[in-house]
């Protein structure tokens, strides 16, 4: 795996919290996945896919949200259960954080600590910068850079203890 100067930087932090993290509590989610609700079916479903075969053990709504089950207590354990959180920026994202949703209230849960790895798809630090300078500030992976399966090979490697 080959990692630019930048992703060192990045990541090096996180990955510090998630060994800490389970160390201390082994039975976590290696992640949880934000995204907007629109990517369910394509890009958060790849990219869910693709951490899962490489073993990482993923919080997604679209498999771990039972029906009639209260969709913002079922979030907030996967928050509280995962050692770190995936923003999938995309074009949808952006427009469902404008909109103040979901997604926007897992991404302010998941700004307050150093465990957050973006991944931009289909959309840019400058579009994230305009919607989010908080998020845009953490240094991430975009698959305009390496493809679905090298940016999840890389956080699985990132959350792999």
């Amino acid at each position: 795996m080959i990692y630019t100067p930048a992703q060192v930087r990045a990541l090096t932090p996180i990955r510090e919290k998630v060994e800490v993290l389970a160390e201390r509590q082994p039975e976590l989610w290696d992640a949880f996945l934000c995204h907007a609700w629109d990517d369910r079916q394509d890009s958060a479903k790849e990219l869910h896919e693709l951490l899962a075969t490489q073993g990482v053990s993923v919080w997604f709504s679209q498999q771990n949200v039972s029906l009639g089950v209260p969709l913002m207590r079922a979030i907030d354990k996967g928050l509280a259960n995962s050692k770190v959180g995936i923003v999938l920026v995309t074009p949808a994202l952006l427009n469902r954080l404008r909109a103040e949703g979901i997604a926007d209230k897992e991404l302010a849960v998941l700004l307050r600590g150093e465990r957050l790895v973006p991944i931009l798809h289909g959309a840019s630090f400058e579009d994230l910068n305009d919607v989010s300078p908080m998020l845009a500030s953490r240094s991430g992976l975009s698959t305009s850079e390496e493809s679905m399966a090298q940016v999840a090979a890389k956080l699985a490697e990132l959350v792999a203890v």
